[in-house]
């Protein structure tokens, strides 16, 4: 089947190369988009400039989701399942594509897709980024021009079938998600899987990270997603004392209580973990610092400085006869070196 028509958006052509199949699909919001697709110039000879199928996997791509090539959204969701088509679209439509080119082959060669682009804001990126090695690409920088799609969408995903990335969620999704993680590592706590519970709680802690990244710091949402986040923190700490991965533990607890220095269970997690790698003096001044600040923990820092002070004192006499056996076996053998007999000595030489 061929069929040219003109899509309704400035700049674009259709022309249907294979029909798909089924109705034509609803795109809401998250949808996922699978498809292969060939990028030719528009000159007598359809030069290829890129190729999906060499990349060894489909593209993927979210509707509404801010690609930068944001005409390719509009040509994939005028396509059935199966469909082919051939876009030919205008230079203003095409002009961002060397970037998306480069960053599709540096991925496909497995390398990060930023390689080559400045830290600059806004537009300026357009014109810091490094070609070299793409004269194909360049030439395009320079030279915007139209550009020819083959498109086949291969699938269109619901947008609940799968596990959304927490990039593709929207503010209030993110923080619907938190209690949920939150639940899911508590019952992983009570199951002894903590290293599984720590990943939920980390999860649930970026989640309100990236909402709080655009908020005003002392602004009230700032300060609530706060104090979301520090009881997420706290739960992560403490499976990681679990875990026995004290200095992950001492890292947290130390820059939460640069944010609240009256957090007793911060501090109570810091002096375990402290004694635990034999901070002796560090873990007493926290379990102290516990006692003063919540007075009804007197009993347990008590109880807790006894077990450091016999810890620290088992340490101290185990190195002390490690050090005493190395010392006699030092001895020996000065005594043996000394002491050889003299036709021993005669034979040895």
């Amino acid at each position: 089947m061929e069929e040219t028509y003109l899509l309704n958006h400035h700049g674009v052509k259709k022309k249907i190369l294979h029909g798909g199949v089924g109705p034509m699909p609803h795109f809401p919001p998250g949808t996922k988009l699978a498809f292969h697709f060939q990028t030719l110039k528009d000159n007598f000879e359809r030069t290829v400039i890129d190729d999906s199928r060499k990349f060894k996997r489909p593209m993927e791509i979210f509707v509404g989701k801010m690609f930068k090539m944001e005409v390719w959204e509009v040509l994939l969701t005028s396509m059935r399942v199966n469909e082919v088509a051939e876009f030919w679209c205008d230079a203003i439509h095409t002009g961002l594509y060397p970037i998306v080119s480069k960053g599709m082959r540096l991925i496909a060669e497995g390398k990060d897709p930023l390689e080559g682009q400045k830290h600059v804001c806004g537009m300026g990126n357009m014109f810091n980024y490094n070609f070299s090695g793409h004269p194909d690409l360049e030439e395009l920088m320079k030279e915007p021009q139209p550009l020819i799609f083959i498109m086949e969408l291969i699938s269109v995903g619901d947008p609940f079938s799968y596990k959304r990335e927490s990039w593709m969620m929207e503010k209030d999704e993110k923080l619907q998600a938190v209690p949920s993680l939150h639940l899911q590592g508590n019952a992983l706590v009570k199951q002894g899987r903590f290293r599984e519970a720590a990943k939920k709680y980390q999860e649930a802690v970026v989640l309100l990270r990236t909402v709080q990244s655009r908020e005003m710091p002392g602004d009230e949402d700032y300060i609530n997603l706060d104090r979301l986040i520090t009881p997420l923190v706290l739960n992560y700490c403490q499976c990681m004392l679990e875990l026995e991965e004290y200095y992950e533990v001492l890292e947290h607890t130390t820059e939460l209580l640069e944010k609240h220095k009256d957090n007793v269970k911060a501090y109570y997690k810091r002096a375990k973990a402290h004694a635990a790698v034999w901070n002796e003096n560090e873990a007493r001044k926290d379990f102290l610092m516990v006692a003063n600040l919540d007075v009804t923990l007197a009993p347990l820092v008590r109880s807790e400085l006894r077990q450091l002070t016999e810890r620290m004192r088992e340490k101290y006499w185990e190195e002390k006869s490690t050090q005493g056996s190395l010392v006699l076996v030092l001895r020996a053998i000065v005594c043996t070196l000394i002491f050889v007999p003299a036709e021993l000595f005669i034979k040895i030489n």
